[in-house]
């Protein structure tokens, strides 16, 4: 089965969106370890090399990826045993709630060659810097790129529309939310899409881990979120569980929402990030805008989409600069790294986790 993977923060026009306040949860979670750790100290080798004992131990993972560096982990999540290990340094710092009783540092530093990263300083503070300089171009290429969608959006988003939209949930949610489970369901926040490096791109294999019925939502415009909402809605009214998916270019609106417990997800697919495989079902919502509306404003609409996808690509260019220097960082600090001393932490920490079960 493909792995569950999300992201727990994004790239988007308004800077680094961050929903890591999730996992530090007390009343969700048994065990909660954040770990500190410059560049380069192994924090996302530790959190792999737990994950794998995890799942030695036969027990299921859920990654959270690194929006920056996708092939980076920043959280490893165990729910058979309510716990999680996370990247708590910036931009997305996770501070305890429930000190000593759900959370627990794991502080790296303390495996750096403290002697022998000295002269490297100066060389550190230039990457360091020119890391962060390449994140300022990306956001303001992502934040004009959102205004001009949210402009493009806004021009469509009519009555008529949602109220088309409203229809067309109020079927799926008779059809579909039929069986209402016991109590309330709870919702819980991830991004399904980002933008990364490697482009914007959405983690399909997912959904595919997670539902069998999928409805595709073909949408040019960013109007799914009107139908979306209400089916998310009623999913928790009737006592579902479900995974809640902003869209990173704007964050207040729903993309994507699963419900793991019907086998079933409602997906946002577009011409540039396309649901790769067949759909239980597929609704063109590009066709329910307002045609005279569209008509009267093609050409607007054309340069709209041509400059906001120009914005978009320089925003990932940024972030693909931005990776190489943070690479070149990453690379000053590896050879002063106690990486044996890492693995042993990883492989304690695992004892711990895997302790859990007995109580």
């Amino acid at each position: 089965m493909p792995n569950v993977q999300y992201f727990l923060g994004g790239n988007t026009p308004a800077g680094f969106y961050s929903l890591y306040h999730q996992l530090s949860d007390p009343a969700g979670m048994r065990a909660l370890y954040i770990i500190k750790g410059g560049p380069g100290s192994g924090k996302s080798t530790l959190m792999r090399r737990v994950e794998r004992h995890a799942q030695a131990a036969g027990l299921k993972t859920e990654e959270m990826l690194c929006s920056g560096d996708p092939a980076s982990l920043d959280a490893v999540i165990i729910p058979e045993l309510g716990a999680a290990l996370v990247d708590g340094t910036a931009p997305h710092v996770v501070e305890p709630k429930c000190p000593g009783v759900v959370e627990r540092y794991i502080d790296l530093s303390g495996f750096y060659d403290r002697a022998g990263l000295q002269p490297m300083k100066e060389q550190i503070l230039a990457a360091t810097a020119e890391y962060q300089g390449h994140y300022k171009r990306v956001y303001r290429c992502l934040g004009a790129a959102g205004e001009l969608r949210r402009d493009m959006t806004e021009l469509l988003d009519t009555e008529g529309v949602r109220q088309r939209l409203a229809k067309r949930a109020a079927g799926i949610i008779s059809r579909e939310l039929k069986r209402p489970a016991q109590g309330e369901g709870r919702t819980r926040q991830r991004f399904l899409s980002a933008v990364t490096h490697r482009g914007a791109f959405t983690l399909w294999d997912t959904v595919s881990a997670q539902a069998d019925r999928v409805y595709e939502l073909a949408d040019s415009y960013g109007l799914a979120h009107h139908l979306l909402n209400p089916i998310l809605t009623a999913a928790l009214a009737a006592g579902h569980d479900a995974i809640a998916c902003p869209d990173p270019m704007a964050p207040d609106r729903l993309a994507h929402v699963v419900l793991p417990g019907l086998s079933l997800a409602f997906v946002t697919s577009t011409q540039e990030d396309p649901w790769p495989h067949r759909a239980y079902r597929r609704l063109r919502l590009d066709a329910m805008a307002d045609a005279e509306v569209c008509r009267l404003n093609r050409p607007r609409l054309r340069f709209t989409k041509r400059v906001a996808s120009a914005l978009l690509e320089e925003g990932i260019a940024g972030l693909a600069q931005a990776k190489e220097a943070h690479d070149r960082l990453e690379q000053l600090y590896n050879p002063y790294v106690d990486f044996d001393a890492v693995s042993r932490t990883a492989d304690s920490l695992a004892d711990q986790l895997l302790a859990l079960r007995e109580e």
